[in-house]
């Protein structure tokens, strides 16, 4: 253990991957999503109804912080025009017989919108805005027309809103994407981070042939990186979320409990893996080609149940997967540990199923032509 603590703070290589990469990954990531709604969308309007009706419906929808009404065309062709020319995110339109439709007790009328799906932030800003807008006119529109079949407006007020709600975002109040995304990158920080610094070291002991494969020395390499990620894992999810104002209502000794068989099986894990690792630079191809496959595979940012069960057996042998959703549950949304104990128990399992297979690996490691 002493040995390999040596080898980690006497290589600058590896001490930037470990404590400089660690710590100074999440703050990149924070000033990319610093902030976390997206206001003031540019948005085209069509209008070809002229009515006071679509007037008032934009000037509702142009009074929302989230879009700003900068262009106003007179056919669908300049507004896509402007669109293609990111000039715009969005484009509104209202059909002539717009307001001819609201008049009809028994007509529908129709508002088309169009959004720049190049990023799902501007998609969401124009289409809740714009939904917000329009449930208020329906709401409205429905009690003008019940009073005009002699119903009370109470009444009628009753019949369009028969069981009120109050709305409360739980989790990620803001709503934004950073909230939602930061503490799984968190973790998968941790374990990008220790495995490729886990990678480089064994491929330069592979290259200097100071490799070792004893059991004792197994076991106090592994004893080094957590000593030195149990004390990162404290900084980076019980300091990094305060300091940015992440969610964090879980308690914290929970989670440090729960680094515990996440770092051994990232540990174990990594040094599996390392046995295949030639030379000192392998690792860093390791690193990029699985960073996203890691990340998508979680079902963090891509929903669990979209993922095909095939892959999803996959992802349950990355510790990352366990590791994600059990801090999510803690961190963002105060369960306990024993309410996460389905994560926490593979965990466990990964961190003895892949301490087996070190094991197993270094003892054939000692016979050259067994790998």
């Amino acid at each position: 253990m002493v040995n390999e603590l040596r080898r980690i703070f006497r290589d600058p290589g590896v001490l930037t991957i470990f404590l400089v990469a660690t710590l100074a990954y999440p703050l990149i990531y924070k000033v990319v999503y610093w902030n976390e709604q997206i206001t003031d969308v540019p948005v085209a309007v069509v209008d070809l109804s002229h009515s006071p009706q679509s007037r008032a419906f934009l000037h509702k929808w142009n009074a929302a912080p989230d879009i700003r009404l900068t262009h106003t065309c007179a056919s669908m062709i300049e507004a896509e025009q402007l669109l293609r020319e990111q000039k715009v995110h969005g484009i509104i339109y209202f059909p002539r017989d717009f307001a001819d439709q609201l008049a009809d007790p028994l007509g529908q009328a129709h508002i088309s919108l169009y959004c720049d799906m190049s990023s799902f932030l501007y998609m969401k800003a124009i289409y809740l805005s714009c939904n917000q807008v329009m449930l208020e006119d329906m709401r409205n529109i429905q009690i003008d027309r019940y009073e005009q079949m002699g119903i009370g407006k109470d009444m009628a007020w009753a019949l369009v809103q028969d069981a009120p709600y109050h709305e409360v975002a739980l989790f990620t109040p803001t709503g934004g994407y950073g909230s939602f995304l930061i503490p799984a990158v968190l973790i998968l920080i941790l374990h990008q981070t220790l495995f490729f610094g886990i990678c480089m070291l064994t491929g330069t002991a592979r290259e200097e042939n100071r490799e070792n494969y004893s059991l004792r020395n197994l076991i106090g390499r592994a004893m080094a990186y957590f000593l030195v990620y149990y004390g990162l894992a404290a900084i980076l999810l019980g300091l990094y979320p305060r300091l940015f104002g992440l969610p964090h209502i879980g308690q914290f000794g929970d989670i440090l409990l729960l680094m515990v068989p996440y770092l051994l099986a990232v540990i174990f894990f990594s040094l599996c893996v390392s046995m295949f690792i030639r030379n000192r630079e392998s690792g860093l191809v390791l690193l990029i080609s699985s960073s996203l496959i890691f990340l998508f595979l979680a079902g963090i940012s891509w929903p669990k149940e979209m993922i095909p069960d095939e892959w999803w057996y996959i992802a349950c042998c990355i510790p990352y997967t366990f590791g994600a959703h059990a801090f999510i549950h803690i961190n963002s949304m105060g369960a306990s540990l024993a309410a996460t104990s389905t994560e926490f128990i593979g965990l466990c399992i990964q961190t003895v199923a892949y301490f087996l297979l070190a094991c197993g690996l270094f003892y054939l490691r000692r016979r050259p032509k067994a790998l």
